[in-house]
């Protein structure tokens, strides 16, 4: 048997009996590039990402031009991590969508921060809900450049109306990861709290997601 693949049935044998508390970083990543790559030797690439990117969770939340910036990483070696950011992101939209009642911040923040993983632009979701908060749908609203985002009333609202929401839940991300609220979000919100009362439409929260942390406009009282 050639060594290559004798060692990738060893690693794959000892994840079924020992789970994957028994992997380094880099064996989890290794795998991940063989899905794509079956008959290539993938350790030392794996190595190499853990080395450039630090952590294992910046390396699967990575994106794939910067993946491929290791030297022998092509377009097929980072399907196994490319599906596995689309499988999780699957996993909590079909989770948090599951939930009758919508009524805890980090069911949202869990959703968001595995939605937008790797994301360099800032998206605006919006999280309908009827009046005992049960999720009617969640939209993206608008995707911002690199900088900025832009979110506007007409648009959050007339997704809202096509629902009978009664309640809305605004949510965004920061790629800079801080989730302290700018200025144009402060003014953002209040324009939307305000369209929501001549709608009949409450807002109840603005939720603010960077990598590892939030902002929720309500805990702070702001709403």
């Amino acid at each position: 048997m050639d060594n290559r693949l004798g060692h990738r049935q060893r690693l794959r044998q000892r994840f079924l009996v020992a789970g994957i508390d028994s992997f380094l970083d880099y064996e989890i990543v290794e795998l991940l590039l063989t899905l794509g790559t079956p008959r290539k030797d993938c350790k030392s690439q794996a190595k190499e990402l853990i080395k450039k990117f630090k952590t294992l969770n910046n390396v699967l939340e990575a994106r794939g031009e910067e993946l491929q910036k290791i030297k022998g990483i092509g377009s097929k070696n980072i399907f196994g991590i490319k599906f596995f950011q689309q499988l999780l992101k699957r996993y909590y939209q079909k989770k948090i969508e599951k939930k009758p009642v919508l009524n805890s911040v980090s069911q949202v923040v869990r959703f968001l921060q595995q939605k937008i993983a790797g994301e360099k632009r800032e998206i605006f979701f919006g999280l309908f809900l009827d009046s005992r908060q049960k999720l009617l749908k969640i939209s993206e609203i608008s995707i911002g450049t690199v900088d900025s985002g832009i979110a506007h009333p007409r648009e959050v609202f007339k997704e809202a109306v096509e629902v009978s929401a009664s309640q809305i839940i605004l949510t965004h991300n920061h790629p800079s990861g801080e989730v302290e609220p700018s200025e144009d979000d402060l003014e953002t919100t209040k324009k939307m709290i305000a369209a929501g009362k001549i709608l009949g439409i409450e807002v109840i929260d603005h939720i603010i997601v960077g990598k590892d942390n939030y902002f929720s406009f309500k805990e702070k009282n702001l709403i």
